[in-house]
């Protein structure tokens, strides 16, 4: 999708807040009455956001989820800083202005549909999105494993699933994404029960160990959390030679592409070149920036 293109579907709204829920590790899941940005949004891009009137810098925040029908997004935010401490102090009917979607998002191949998604921290957005996007999809089947030093943000179950390369004890699921289907595990090294004690990517390289070498081959890797879990998701991708995309956080002033601020060194056919991870991504090819 070229950058004019993507502009075409950037909306200005002043978007009501719906609702504001507050978890631990001071995590928040906030709504918001944005229907253009809804009807336009896909897994990976993000939106602009307004803390509050006194905060004129925008914050970029990755879409959780998107209802067009109903007209909401959902983010998923710590309030790390001062601008996202007061958006967490903000309350049900206040308005805050939302400029997106915004953005690249995961472009997924049919002729690998198996999807391994990796979300870590603030990252998980973009993978809980793809999920309840494919939910009930006819061609892909989707395992999620989530990664977090702090409580997950959502209702959790145990899961009396084996899973090859996934060891029994590991069987804390998401129970939002069983109900639509997906199976999902977690890791952390803070030590919760039910989760896999270590990185998260260390337990996507205990599945994929396990596929045998005709499953592999319909094995592709998605991504999104910090650039350290990235990176060793690109390594995954390599060593096991399957296609990985990573949707890379950085920080953004404009948000649209005017200001080059966030730009990352990226390989393209025609030599090294600086993209701006706002619209040229924030989704890229892994093996574009993480070259080993």
């Amino acid at each position: 999708m070229s950058d004019a293109n993507n502009r075409g579907t950037i909306s200005l709204e002043d978007a009501p807040i719906l609702s504001q829920t507050a978890y631990p590790g001071n995590q928040y899941i906030i709504r918001l009455a944005a229907p253009d940005c809804a009807r336009h949004a896909t897994p990976g891009s993000f939106a602009h956001v307004t803390c509050a009137p006194s905060v004129p810098m925008r914050r970029p925040l990755s879409l959780m989820c998107a209802d067009a029908e109903k007209g909401w997004v959902e983010f998923l935010y710590k309030s790390t800083g001062r601008g996202l401490a007061l958006l967490a102090n903000r309350e049900v009917g206040e308005f805050v202005s939302v400029l997106g979607p915004i953005g690249q998002g995961f472009e997924t191949d049919p002729a690998r549909p198996l999807i391994l998604a990796i979300g870590g921290g603030v990252g998980i957005p973009p993978i809980y999105f793809l999920a309840d996007q494919l939910k009930g999809h006819s061609v892909f089947e989707l395992f999620v494993l989530m990664g977090s030093e702090v409580p997950f943000p959502f209702d959790l179950a145990t899961s009396s699933q084996a899973i090859d390369g996934i060891p029994a004890e590991v069987n804390m699921k998401v129970t939002d994404l069983a109900e639509r289907g997906i199976t999902s595990r977690l890791a952390s090294n803070v030590g919760f029960s039910g989760c896999f004690k270590g990185l998260v990517t260390e337990l996507a390289r205990n599945w994929l160990t396990a596929l045998s070498t005709q499953r592999l081959t319909k094995v592709q890797i998605v991504s999104c959390g910090p650039m350290a879990m990235l990176e060793a998701t690109a390594a995954l991708a390599r060593e096991f030679e399957v296609p990985c995309q990573v949707a890379v956080e950085e920080y953004m002033a404009c948000g649209v592409g005017g200001c080059a601020g966030c730009t990352i060194l990226v390989q393209t056919p025609k030599g090294p070149a600086m993209k701006r991870v706002c619209v040229d991504g924030p989704v890229f090819d892994a093996a574009t920036i993480f070259t080993g």
